[in-house]
């Protein structure tokens, strides 16, 4: 979700952006866009499809979430130079540390949880089994690279709570940015240079 309002809301002010400086907003030119889908397969399949969700076991559901963030990196390899891109890669790698390390999916305190489902709810889980799509219960205690986890959330009020990472905020900053400077590259290419060079 926070990703979603970040693309929303970089779209927006690119576009006033770019009407200010009369010129028209462009999509960002990424390379590779199709792995973006061949990335999200995994987790589509395996956490958010009901009927199959339920049938597959944890550690396969992890190793699916692991390659999904791993194909994602490869993919922010491949768009390297353009702005905003190494933020989110950033934040993607974080994620993926603090996953890797917790038994292959997201922590999340019961203090934190708690602030998303009912007691009743959170009273029938126990330390180690898994919490909505991604996440996993933990103490804090048992919760390695703790700062990492899932321990944010949006300000009382806000109509859609939802518990986020500090790698998902630079992935939110990072799709940000590019969709506002419509991925501007940040390294001139190498024949521009020697164009340049010469005169």
């Amino acid at each position: 979700m926070i990703l979603l309002v970040a693309i929303l809301a970089g779209w927006v002010a690119g576009l006033i952006l770019t009407r200010s400086q009369k010129r028209p907003w462009t999509v960002p030119p990424l390379s590779k866009s199709w792995m973006v889908l061949v990335a999200f397969l995994p987790q589509f399949i395996l956490l958010y499809m009901p009927g199959i969700r339920a049938r597959v076991p944890d550690n396969l559901a992890a190793a699916g979430l692991l390659v999904s963030l791993a194909l994602l990196l490869v993919f922010c390899w491949f768009n390297r130079r353009l702005s905003g891109v190494w933020l989110l890669a950033l934040g993607l790698f974080f994620n993926l540390l603090v996953i890797a390390t917790n038994s292959g999916f997201m922590p999340i305190s019961p203090q934190t949880a708690s602030q998303l489902v009912p007691h009743e709810t959170l009273a029938a889980l126990g330390s180690g089994d898994r919490f909505g799509t991604k996440d996993i219960l933990l103490l804090p205690e048992q919760t390695r690279l703790i700062w990492l986890s899932d321990q944010f959330l949006p300000p009382k009020g806000f109509p859609y709570q939802v518990a986020f990472s500090a790698g998902d905020m630079l992935i939110a900053a990072g799709a940000f940015w590019l969709m506002v400077t419509q991925g501007k590259t940040l390294v001139a290419p190498k024949s521009k240079i020697a164009k340049e060079s010469k005169c």
